[in-house]
């Protein structure tokens, strides 16, 4: 897997966890063209092969912005054709982004506004530090969401506080990101990337397989009725069966110690 990109860090936090920083902290590491297209390549590699990736954190360098948005100088006097190129790639980022198996966890570590909100919302699930603020302000700028907004954000507050949140442009607090369900859990900023890394070493702590094929079928349980998710869950459930992993979940069960599974 590429590890050397211009605008992201890539390390790897033991063994299974892969921390992503967004890495332009001079610029509030605000999304240019360069910056999609590095991370649309990340997310497609991982795609391909997790390279025993089991769970990955998504933060941003510097203790002020997980990420600003688009760069808007960067798009100033953008011809037409120029801002729909750019565009196409800041979707293929977010597409590829909701496609990687391992789970995906935003560690908010500053204000994240426009596009990186819609990161946030399209993690599969956050963290925020106690400074963060997070804004959709696409609307004050004559332009609306396109990297997931409108459906990310209903999904996650309903469609009454998405709407009012979306419509205002108007910032929320970390407290208040909290209590409408787009963070999980706030901290002190110096707390966050442990909090988050907790998290990630006990997902990578269990199997693989299983953890994959249950993000697939949560991903579906909001798009399917009862029935046809129900159909989902067992076909992902049955592909786990003949697995190594199941056997070694059960068979560490029995002779009581913590098991160890390989992914196969």
């Amino acid at each position: 897997m590429r590890t050397n990109y211009e605008t992201l860090e890539i390390t790897r936090h033991k063994q299974h966890v892969l921390i992503v920083k967004l890495n332009r902290p001079s610029f509030a590491n605000a999304l240019n063209t360069q910056m999609g297209l590095d991370l649309r390549d990340l997310w497609r590699d991982l795609y391909v092969d997790q390279e025993d990736v089991r769970c990955i954190i998504l933060t941003g360098a510097g203790e002020k912005a997980f990420c600003a948005g688009g760069d808007l100088k960067e798009r100033n006097n953008m011809t037409d054709a120029q801002w729909q190129h750019q565009h196409a790639i800041f979707e293929q980022a977010v597409l590829t982004m909701i496609d990687v198996p391992s789970p995906v966890i935003a560690a908010c570590n500053g204000a994240a506004y426009g596009g990186g909100c819609e990161f946030i919302l399209g993690s599969d699930f956050a963290y925020g530090s106690t400074n963060a603020k997070l804004a959709l302000t696409e609307v004050t700028l004559g332009i609306m969401p396109g990297a997931g907004g409108t459906q990310f954000l209903p999904r996650a507050v309903g469609i009454r506080r998405a709407k009012e949140f979306l419509l205002t442009g108007s910032p929320c607090t970390a407290k208040e990101a909290f209590e409408w369900g787009i963070f999980n859990k706030i901290c002190a900023p110096n707390e966050l990337l442990n909090l988050a890394l907790k998290t990630a070493e006990r997902i990578s702590s269990n199997a693989p397989i299983s953890v994959r094929q249950a993000k697939k079928a949560l991903n579906v349980a909001t798009q399917l009725d009862f029935k046809n998710g129900y159909a989902f869950e067992i076909e992902a459930y049955n592909r786990m069966v003949p697995t190594e992993d199941r056997q070694e979940g059960i068979k560490a069960f029995n002779e009581k110690r913590m098991p160890v599974f390989k992914g196969k």
